[in-house]
């Protein structure tokens, strides 16, 4: 860095440093027009503090999701006087927290004793993979992250209860991608009668962006007040009736040609609905589980099959 200039000035390999990023990726942002080209000054390069600044912009916004081609978009917008720190609150404002709730630290131990005291590595790699813990850097084996104590408290509940890891993890499973539907369903509706309109340009106007940043700030908790409210209704309805058939002297009789419901996860209706249309889901799923019932007779028949007039089975 030159000593002799009011601004700081910044070799390559000192903006490398200074920003975090590799010398290679300052040159490949260079190449695609994310980062302005350095000053000449004889046989070197010179940067100053914009560079640096646009490189910290650049990697905030690869953190929150955002592409290089989203990015430049952005930059470029902001290059031509539009503005970008509306849209730099709208990205922070809606990757912000959507809960009040704060991330703990647990550790081995603790963890495995909430879980019946024995030590169970394949239930901690299933955990890690669905994010209920995160590993520490430096302190593997020996602590974890807890971005959601309330879920990983429910699951110690739920195992204190008797019901088994494996099951819990199982409904997790069903009930994130039922709750990623339903998120989903929330944005897509808030997008077409509120966003829409904030949202019409690309990028959307300093002005705009602020004002979306805003509502988002007020419908935020919106989504969650109207499911817990739901899923008060649902469970206080379900339950009872639970409770009436478990209650009832002798379970109602069901005939062998009556339909009965059954439950299957969001995510495997929308796959089935993409393949035969929403009207076509009934007649796919019994046609599938009819021939899986037709394979697995079919596969028990080879199984049993006469082999000189005697009959093999298996044990």
């Amino acid at each position: 860095m030159s000593e002799q200039s009011a601004q700081p000035e910044y070799r390559i390999e000192d903006l490398a440093h200074h920003s975090g990023a590799t010398v290679r990726t300052i040159r490949a942002y260079q190449d695609r027009g994310l980062l302005p080209r350095p000053e000449r000054r004889g046989r070197s390069n010179v940067y100053g503090d914009a560079h640096l600044a646009r490189l910290r912009q650049i990697a905030d916004l690869l953190d929150r999701g955002y592409t290089l081609a989203s990015i430049k978009e952005l930059l470029e917008a902001w290059d031509t006087g539009r503005g970008l720190g509306g849209v730099l609150g709208l990205v922070a404002e809606v990757h912000g927290p959507w809960t009040d709730e704060e991330a703990d630290r647990i550790s081995r131990e603790e963890l495995d004793a909430r879980f019946g005291g024995t030590p169970d590595e394949a239930a901690i790699l299933e955990a890690v993979e669905l994010g209920v813990l995160e590993r520490l850097p430096g302190r593997e084996g020996e602590e974890y992250l807890v971005p959601s104590p309330q879920e990983l408290a429910v699951a110690a509940e739920l195992y204190a209860a008797g019901v088994p890891l494996a099951a819990i993890t199982g409904h997790l499973r069903e009930l994130r991608d039922q709750v990623e539907h339903i998120a989903s369903r929330f944005l897509e509706f808030t997008t077409e009668y509120v966003f829409a309109r904030y949202l019409e340009h690309r990028p959307p106007t300093d002005t705009d962006a602020a004002e979306a940043a805003t509502m988002v700030r007020r419908l935020r908790p919106l989504a969650q007040q109207t499911v817990d409210a739901e899923l008060a209704r649902a469970m206080r309805l379900l339950a009872t009736r639970h409770l009436q058939l478990h209650l009832a002297p002798e379970a109602p009789a069901v005939k062998d040609d009556e339909p009965r419901p059954v439950t299957l996860p969001a995510g495997t209706i929308r796959a089935v609905q993409g393949l035969v249309g929403p009207e076509g889901v009934a007649a796919f799923v019994a046609a599938a589980t009819e021939r899986e019932v037709h394979k697995r007779t079919l596969d028990a028949l080879s199984v049993n099959r006469p082999i000189g007039g005697e009959v093999t089975q298996s044990t």
